[in-house]
């Protein structure tokens, strides 16, 4: 059984940690600040480089949350340090996709009517588009939970299909193609 609780979660040097007496841990870095709300059960110690996350009890239900809450606590480490970014691919005829000066996404995906997608105040997107090439959204932002819940989104707003294997992907995702019906005859 993996012991990820009692692993400290290294500390960069430009990131500031404070620990509120509610155990709320607020961390800034130069990408920004992030506040994550910590389980009463767990206490938090804070050297120099370093956090550790000690739990009052071997209780199953605290145990659990000892290694959830040392994995949220790195990924605002490393949302604060370096950021997050998922990347969508938007494949079909047709399909097109644009950023306006206000960060609001622009798709065009067959439907009647073009979809706009405002973001959320911390998500920033941006597009790549080359000729020959097949466009690609980049989802960036500072929480980790955020920019994959809007990546889901974005992705949910045309699936890729089976058997054209139209829509919006995520890059590297693969997408199982059927035959259709004319390959039964």
């Amino acid at each position: 059984m993996a012991r990820m609780g009692n692993t400290p979660v290294p500390v960069a040097e430009e990131v500031t940690v404070d620990v509120a007496s509610d155990n709320t841990v607020t961390v800034e870095g130069p990408n920004g600040q992030l506040a994550l709300d910590v389980d009463p059960d767990l206490t938090i110690e804070v050297d120099d480089d370093e956090l550790v996350l000690h739990r009052a009890s071997d209780a199953r239900a605290t145990r659990e949350r000892h290694g959830l809450y040392r994995s949220l606590l790195t990924n605002v480490m490393v949302g604060v340090t370096e950021g997050y970014r998922k990347e969508l691919e938007v494949r079909g005829i047709g399909y097109r996709v644009s950023v306006d000066s206000d960060g609001v996404l622009e798709l065009a995906l067959g439907f009647s009517h073009p979809i706009f997608f405002a973001p959320p105040e911390e998500i920033t997107f941006s597009v790549r588009s080359e000729r020959n090439e097949n466009p690609v959204i980049v989802v960036e932002g500072v929480d980790k939970e955020l920019v994959g819940q809007v990546a889901a989104k974005v992705r949910s707003l045309r699936p890729p299909e089976p058997y054209k294997g139209k829509g919006v992907r995520y890059v590297g995702e693969d997408v199982e193609r059927k035959a259709g019906k004319t390959a039964a005859r």
